[in-house]
């Protein structure tokens, strides 16, 4: 998630003695409004520390991105268009829940990495709302890979399209379980960036997020699922540990690499292992 756009939510540093008290369904209800187009009234100031605790919900908003990106690709097959047309129209229609949320992360982490000559020039970059050769690379890629994916999933015309939409459901969940984790042991690159205003998330938040996350995989992919979250992990840790050695920490674009890095790997995974057993 992009450092450069606040999220279209109050100061969680706003909180008073008159703030909406915390709970459960405040926390899932700034989750999706954090991370989709969504517009989710919230009244009055949040409570402290409902930020952080939003990431424990990433999950969940996933699927339900996930969910709208299958549903699309149902449609698509229904209107008898090949599975990749199918499958290009269902990420097409994630980017557009998200806002490219987590696309513009991916490809601001590419450019600020690939570019980048110390730290300082990195987050500079990162920071720069143009984009450059590394990230139309990596975008161009993370599509090229998860379209074809998709399309494998779905088999010849369309015909395995349920193994599509269990896959987008679990990707869309498992590639942002991770990050409420990330953001609990990896400390902010910036101090005064987004990701640092969020909060550091508790151990509580992350295993909920961990919890939803796989709970997800194995609603949608069965005996498959064990398979697909050490995807989503290894992912999901190579670009914490990338961030680290580059940035010294996380950051909101960070965050989006994660998503994008991770989605892939559960969608390649699935993909690879169904094919195996076919």
């Amino acid at each position: 998630m992009p450092d450069t756009v606040p999220p279209p939510v109050p100061d969680p540093d706003a909180a008073s003695p008159s703030a909406v008290p915390p709970g459960a369904a405040q926390d899932a209800g700034l989750a999706l409004v954090f991370l989709t187009r969504v517009p989710l009234p919230l009244t009055g100031p949040l409570a402290d520390g409902a930020a952080a605790r939003a990431m424990g919900w990433f999950p969940l908003v996933g699927a339900l991105v996930g969910m709208t990106g299958g549903l699309v690709f149902a449609v698509a097959t229904l209107a008898h268009l090949p599975p990749l047309t199918a499958a290009l129209l269902a990420l097409a229609a994630t980017a557009w829940l998200t806002g490219g949320l987590h696309e513009d992360g991916a490809a601001d982490v590419a450019d600020g990495f690939g570019g980048g000559r110390d730290r300082a020039r990195k987050l500079e970059i990162m920071r720069d709302s143009r984009v450059g050769s590394y990230g139309v690379l990596a975008l161009v890629f993370s599509v090229a890979i998860r379209a074809s994916a998709l399309a494998a999933l779905a088999g010849p015309a369309g015909s395995d399209v349920g193994n599509a939409i269990a896959a987008l459901v679990a990707a869309g969940a498992l590639s942002r379980a991770g990050m409420a984790a990330v953001a609990s042991r990896l400390p902010p690159a910036r101090s005064d960036g987004l990701a640092a205003a969020q909060g550091r998330p508790t151990a509580a938040t992350a295993a909920l997020a961990l919890a939803l996350g796989g709970l997800a995989a194995v609603a949608t992919l069965g005996w498959m699922a064990p398979a697909a979250i050490l995807a989503a992990g290894g992912a999901g840790w190579l670009v914490a540990e990338l961030a680290r050695r580059q940035i010294g920490g996380h950051t909101g674009d960070v965050f989006g690499a994660i998503q994008q890095v991770g989605e892939a790997a559960v969608l390649l995974t699935v993909a690879a292992w169904a094919a195996a057993v076919a």
